[in-house]
């Protein structure tokens, strides 16, 4: 009876035993299927650089628009595109035939007024003349000096001459165009510019002009050149978007038809060979951080939630847990882990929901404009 009652307690435990062992074979094999499912990267020290990207026009630094203060014929056009000129130098001169004119009845008025200043003059002192008189003749003759002043100034203008050093750029106007002066709409018969020195005039995101500084390094491109990379540096940040859209007394503002703010940037440029152009489209990247052996991740292994930014740390059994950090600056990949990893973690690069517990899932985190993670 003991015996038969003993052989089924060891039945029992062999039936125990054997579900527990088939038990955590399958508990075993279903985490090692999940660990070879995860996808894992290691925290490693790199050098991360973290850019903003814009486009941008090259244009030279000093540059003038040449005009006739007069209006005119232009009678002859003494350089060339791509011609070098010298300040002071004659490029063009105008048809000065009418103002020739007027210095010659100026001249006669002179000599006329002139006469009669000196006999109102003599009279006036012999006490033939009035006061009246004599002031009159004054007043005569200084209107006609003043007139042949203005006379000979508008003659001088027919001869154009170049206000600074530097390059004729684009073909200038010929020969028999009217040259019309004014303020806001004169006749520009050539443009000068010193190409020696560029610059870029970039458009910037608002939600990047943050992190833009004066004297901040950048590299550019051009289409002309795919495969040359030039530098530039940061000269000045506008303080104004590009339409200056909060200026509602401004007529150019259209503050509700405005999707997207920018801001223009000015860089200037280095172009020791002369290679770029006025006009060309440069596609640049400002340096704003750079550091140097820091410990960094893929920027998307990062995950967020309503407590903030963290990974899924991988553990020795295979498992993850929620592992909180905080981050430093981003380059266009990856991401300086300032706080909650060391060298050699490893963390998950996949997507995982969350148990349902009641707490909403979290979904995988990115880089933002800006630079700056989502919450």
């Amino acid at each position: 009876m003991k015996s038969g009652i003993v052989k089924v307690i060891a039945i029992i435990v062999v039936i125990v035993l054997g579900a527990f062992g088939g038990y955590k074979y399958y508990q075993d094999t279903q985490q090692a299927k999940a660990a070879s499912s995860v996808q894992t990267v290691t925290a490693e020290k790199m050098n991360l650089k973290s850019i903003v990207s814009a486009t941008g026009t090259i244009k030279p630094v000093n540059s003038v628009e040449v005009s006739s203060k007069i209006t005119a014929r232009i009678k002859t056009v003494l350089v060339k595109e791509n011609e070098h000129v010298t300040e002071g130098q004659t490029v063009a001169t105008l048809d000065g035939k009418d103002y020739e004119a007027k210095v010659e009845q100026a001249q006669y008025k002179v000599i006329n007024t002139k006469s009669k200043y000196d006999r109102e003059a003599y009279l006036y002192q012999i006490g033939a003349a009035t006061k009246e008189e004599f002031e009159d003749a004054v007043y005569q003759y200084d209107t006609a000096l003043s007139t042949l002043e203005v006379a000979q100034s508008d003659l001088a203008e027919t001869v154009i001459v170049a206000p600074m050093d530097g390059y004729v750029v684009g073909e200038p106007q010929t020969p028999g165009t009217m040259a019309v002066q004014g303020v806001s709409n004169p006749t520009v018969i050539m443009r000068i510019a010193d190409l020696s020195t560029k610059q870029i005039k970039a458009k910037v995101d608002e939600t990047d002009i943050g992190s833009v500084r004066v004297g901040q390094n950048a590299t550019f491109t051009v289409d002309a050149y795919p495969s040359t990379t030039f530098t530039a540096r940061v000269s000045k940040i506008s303080q104004t978007d590009v339409t200056s859209s909060w200026d509602t007394s401004s007529s150019s503002s259209s503050s509700s038809s405005v999707s997207v703010i920018y801001y223009y940037v000015t860089l200037d440029v280095d172009d020791p060979n002369n290679l770029l152009f006025p006009g060309m489209t440069a596609e640049v990247d400002v340096t704003t951080s750079e550091k140097n052996g820091v410990v960094s991740i893929p920027i998307a292994t990062l995950k967020t939630n309503t407590q903030g930014t963290y990974v899924l740390l991988m553990q020795d059994d295979g498992t993850t847990k929620e592992q909180p950090v905080k981050t430093g600056i981003y380059s266009d990949e990856y991401v300086e882990i300032v706080e909650g990893l060391n060298e050699g973690d490893v963390v998950a690069n996949t997507y995982k929901a969350k148990s349902s517990t009641g707490k909403s899932s979290s979904k995988s985190g990115g880089r933002p404009p800006g630079g700056m993670p989502r919450f």
